[in-house]
């Protein structure tokens, strides 16, 4: 079984910094392309971020310039730099798994068939 699992998200003052993770197991991590999405009260999941099997990343432009995507494919997690903070990006993050291998990733949601429970990454203005 696939799970995912956030962890890294909390408070932070505008133009700070987290740094968000994503463990997964239960799949070969390395041959499938990763993605972090986001939700804020009352909207849509959104595309934040995603990186192919092979490392190729794509960002959303609202966070492009100030997050980065990552994955350690040795330690099975993806993870999500995040710099300059405003209080626009809070919002639950979730990591999602793609459901096709070796393909590049996706800006849509559609394409991700594993999901985690999501970690809370608030910015006080």
């Amino acid at each position: 079984q696939v799970q995912l699992v956030e962890s890294g998200g909390g408070l932070v003052q505008a133009g700070g910094s987290l740094r968000l993770s994503c463990a997964a197991s239960g799949r070969t991590f390395s041959t499938y392309a990763m993605g972090w999405f986001r939700q804020a009260p009352g909207k849509e999941r959104d595309f934040v971020a995603a990186i192919s099997w092979s490392g190729n990343t794509y960002y959303a432009d609202s966070v492009k310039g100030r997050f980065t995507i990552s994955r350690d494919n040795a330690k099975n997690t993806v993870y999500l730099q995040m710099n300059s903070l405003k209080p626009e990006d809070t919002a639950v993050y979730y990591c999602a798994s793609d459901r096709r291998s070796y393909y590049s990733a996706s800006y849509s949601i559609k394409e991700y068939v594993y999901w985690g429970q999501g970690t809370q990454v608030t910015v006080s203005s």
